[in-house]
């Protein structure tokens, strides 16, 4: 099995004391090990601050345990009950993926242990009403209706192609985005679902430039998108191209090319970080022990922060403690702003950000609210 790495706070030999270990799932290899790792060094910066600060139990040392779910729902799973099953753990963050927080979510609510994902956005996730699940994150509910009223209201698009990669995140974004779209008179001309892996779309490309239309919306990740993006363009496909939060990696525009990704649009689940005042003392904290931020750095970064909030506030070494802490927390000084959660444990913060690709980087254009 793939999931293992151990990441402790503290080094060194010597008798062992007791430990408290938070624990961290995401892809950490494979193809989408880059938003992976970058969520991974957002946590571990979280862990080292609050080390740094002293014992978050008295007695107690504290240890951040990695596990790599290679973007599989079989993988989250498995790393789901090795975290279960080990009494020191009081809390995780992740996953990366909804189709692999969504079936290890149940999990981690039979072992009564808290779930804080950065950036699971399917909305289905937290309507399964398990008390354990929260996230950081706005969800595609809210950002599928924002790309469609950015498209038709801004872009003009009246004719629409919708591509989704089949998985939790895509399906799920993608049907928020044509609902919104045919409700403000858009057309969809095709939908159709891709497959995570795939190489070749040259032949649904041909398909989509016969039918000429205004805007191509794509919901999975940035491997298969940078491949849609440099293979739409060596084709000659016109219209605008859009996409979901899975896109907003730099890893896309290296892969489709800056030539090809310029012009592209995407929107995230969140504000952009360098400008949140809130974030300013992450971003350079972060800047100055790992480089430029990720594109989710910040959320599990915060997700970590509140992990620690929830131990530090039960007080004991309890996992029904942490949930009933975390249950407490209202107006939580964060790295977005103020943060709190609604009864399904879902952000109450409910802003979309939206970017374009110019000269070989994203570029942020606004922050939507959503109300």
């Amino acid at each position: 099995m793939a999931v293992g790495a151990l990441f402790a706070a503290a080094t060194g030999c010597g008798p062992r004391e007791p430990v408290v270990k938070i624990g961290f799932v995401s892809p950490l290899t494979g193809d989408q090990a880059s938003p992976g790792q970058d969520l991974l060094k957002g946590a571990q910066l979280a862990i080292a601050q609050a080390q740094a600060e002293g014992p978050i139990l008295p007695g107690y040392r504290l240890e951040l345990v990695a596990l790599d779910d290679q973007r599989s729902p079989t993988q989250a799973v498995a790393a789901a009950k090795k975290l279960v099953s080990d009494p020191d753990v009081l809390a995780v963050v992740g996953h990366l993926n909804s189709s692999c927080t969504m079936p290890a979510s149940a999990i981690y609510h039979q072992g009564r242990l808290l779930q804080i994902s950065p950036v699971s956005s399917n909305p289905q996730i937290s309507r399964q009403g398990f008390d354990t699940f929260y996230r950081t994150c706005a969800t595609d509910d809210l950002q599928g209706p924002a790309a469609a009223r950015f498209a038709v209201k801004e872009l003009a698009a009246r004719t629409v192609v919708i591509l989704d990669d089949m998985t939790t995140y895509g399906r799920g974004l993608a049907n928020e985005f044509e609902k919104e779209l045919t409700a403000l008179g858009g057309r969809v001309l095709m939908h159709e679902g891709i497959t995570q892996g795939d190489k070749d779309f040259t032949p649904l490309l041909t398909k989509i430039k016969s039918l000429q239309p205004d805007l191509l919306y794509f919901a999975g990740m940035f491997p298969e998108g940078a491949l849609l993006i440099r293979q739409r363009y060596d084709l000659g496909v016109g219209g605008h191209f859009l996409g979901g939060d899975g896109l907003y990696d730099p890893t896309l525009i290296l892969l489709a090319t800056p030539q090809a990704a310029d012009g592209i649009y995407a929107t995230t689940i969140g504000a952009d970080i360098r400008q949140v005042p809130t974030a300013q003392e992450f971003v350079k904290a972060y800047e100055a022990a790992y480089g430029p931020v990720g594109a989710y750095s910040a959320y599990a970064y915060e997700a970590a922060r509140l992990v620690l909030w929830a131990i530090k506030t039960a007080g004991r070494k309890d996992r029904q403690a942490v949930l009933a802490a975390m249950k407490t927390l209202t107006d939580y000084p964060g790295v977005f702003g103020r943060q709190s959660f609604d009864e399904r444990g879902d952000s109450r913060i409910r802003d979309i950000g939206l970017f374009t690709v110019r000269d070989g980087r994203f570029v942020f254009l606004k922050t939507v609210s959503v109300e």
